[in-house]
């Protein structure tokens, strides 16, 4: 089944791959999705919804095994502070659930902010903005998809 964001991927003529996974309720983690789509969790890439105190909501895509740097996200993005929105307000400001967010196709275009080690990859998977579907697609072509601005926003993950 198509997604919007594969829709989108398919008028803009990027190439992709769908990826289909088993989706497990007590296991949204993007490890969990990495192990089942076959790839390694660095080139596996979640999407967070957050909120700067100047320019408002914004996407932050991060390798599936780091942690968002909220300093360097805040940086990047020109805030003074950032920092991720609550899981009940993902869905109203996206359109999509935990576990299905991407920045393809979301209800606004907000600015999306994205992990420079992603350049480093030949492909790379995102949500396909369902659980269970990623897409998998050459870095480049994401950043123009999202009109991403790069920088370094990942830190190791604690504990």
């Amino acid at each position: 089944m198509k997604t919007n964001a594969a829709r989108i991927l398919d008028r803009l003529g990027i190439a992709y791959q769908l990826r289909d996974y088993d989706v497990d309720e007590s296991d949204l983690s993007a490890e969990s999705v990495a192990r089942k789509v076959g790839m390694p969790p660095e080139q596996v890439f979640k999407t967070l919804v957050c909120r700067g105190d100047r320019t408002g909501v914004c996407f932050a895509v991060i390798p599936a095994d780091t942690e968002l740097d909220l300093k360097a996200l805040a940086r990047l993005s020109g805030n003074r502070s950032a920092d991720t929105v609550a899981l009940k307000e993902v869905q109203p400001l996206t359109g999509y659930i935990r576990g299905g967010t991407t920045a393809l196709g979301a209800k606004k275009d907000y600015p999306v902010y994205v992990d420079e080690t992603m350049e480093l990859f030949d492909e790379i998977a995102v949500s396909a903005g369902m659980r269970g579907t990623q897409l998998v697609l050459r870095p480049a072509d994401y950043l123009r998809a999202v009109h991403g601005t790069v920088g370094a926003l990942a830190g190791a993950k604690q504990g």
